[in-house]
């Protein structure tokens, strides 16, 4: 008798222990990424235990009624800190332009990128990619545009330029200590929308996957080994909808969705409602397949609601354990719709108080709160 109990209390052991490795596991898609990019995903598979990372677009770059200040954000400026995570854009190395679609300086976006990895922030970078069929924008919907770059398709070499600029560009990200600095990638993202060249109306499941398992495997055909790829769907209600384009767990390192409040939050919870669901959602699969989840870009446009922080956006995370976090971006006055584009409180915003009280809470956590986590050791 004593011999089973023992027997059975090792096997508990073992399943124990098995458990606990699955859960810290640091398994990337790159089998080759570098040991800074390794650590940083075990990093921030256990940081989630503590809280989320909050992030910003072109959070350095500029804010409202400023532009290209010397260590100045919103976020700092309300907060007296900078955020955890950063927003990039690739829009513009289709082409080798100096500047992304937002007109940042690429130059400049690099600095600030080197200045993050320094500190132990993370940066995380999308790709606004130009058609590759007409030439046009990004959300230029021309059918058989994405079908134009799978392997036999019209525009594939072109598409291989347009890679080859951007592996130039994350080959050249090095920090202070001379190492590749680790990126969150996120290309074809809000792919489940219809508003993109690549989303699912204008792309079949079969090809969404061919092209982005070329885009993984090419980059790392050509040394970029420092990047952590990020699957973005928009808002999905199912887990069928949510996997229908999903290029396999081999390939995928980071499940994410994009989802903004358009609504007045005190009349339409719907905001809250869906994401708790593609939150629960993509929980079952991260655990089924040992990933992690964030929300990658989400905000309410000029913050009219005094409690969007502390409640509405809290409540729509629920109790889920989230890496992170990114609000969106902080351009301003927007001359060609005639009114204020922002997401994040700047000094003097009548909702700041909101914000503050949202970053002094245990579970978001800000720039000090990553530096001392040292997320790349």
């Amino acid at each position: 008798m004593k011999i089973k109990i023992i027997l059975l209390l090792f096997t508990q052991l073992v399943v124990s222990s098995c458990s606990a490795q699955k859960i810290t596991s640091n398994k990337l898609v790159d089998e080759n990424a570098t040991q800074e990019t390794k650590n940083l995903y075990k990093n921030l598979t256990l940081l989630k235990e503590k809280g989320f990372m909050f992030g910003h677009q072109d959070a350095l770059a500029y804010g409202v009624n400023w532009k290209y200040q010397e260590g100045r954000s919103d976020i700092k400026d309300v907060t007296g800190d900078y955020p955890a995570i950063y927003g990039w854009d690739l829009g513009g190395t289709e082409y080798k332009s100096d500047n992304d679609i937002d007109g940042v300086p690429f130059v400049k976006m690099k600095q600030w990128i080197k200045e993050i990895y320094d500190r132990s922030g993370v940066n995380t970078i999308s790709w606004h990619m130009d058609n590759p069929l007409t030439g046009k924008n990004a959300w230029d919907t021309t059918p058989n545009s994405f079908a134009s770059i799978l392997p036999n398709g019209s525009k594939h070499e072109l598409y291989k330029t347009w890679l080859d600029n951007s592996v130039k560009f994350f080959l050249s990200l090095k920090g202070s200590d001379g190492k590749a600095i680790p990126i969150l990638y996120r290309p074809f993202h809000e792919l489940t929308g219809n508003w993109f060249w690549w989303c699912k109306n204008n792309a079949t499941p079969e090809q969404f996957k061919e092209v982005w398992k070329f885009t993984v495997d090419y980059y790392k055909s050509k040394g970029v080994h420092n990047l952590i790829y990020v699957y973005n769907t928009s808002m999905v209600k199912s887990r069928e909808e949510f996997l229908e384009y999903y290029p396999g767990e081999s390939y995928v390192d980071i499940l994410s969705f994009d989802n903004y409040e358009y609504n007045d939050p005190t009349k339409d919870n719907s905001f809250v409602e869906n994401n708790l669901k593609l939150f629960g959602i993509m929980d079952t699969i991260a655990k089924e397949q040992n990933k992690i989840i964030a929300f990658a870009e989400t905000g309410y446009e000029q913050i009219p609601y005094d409690k969007f922080w502390t409640k509405t956006l809290l409540e729509s995370i629920g109790n889920y354990k989230i890496s992170f976090v990114l609000a969106w971006r902080n351009h301003g006055w927007q001359e060609n719709e005639k009114k204020m584009h922002y997401y994040v409180p700047f000094k003097g915003h009548p909702n700041e108080k909101d914000f503050i009280d949202f970053f002094n809470l245990e579970e978001t956590l800000f720039q000090k709160d990553v530096t001392s986590k040292k997320l790349y050791k």
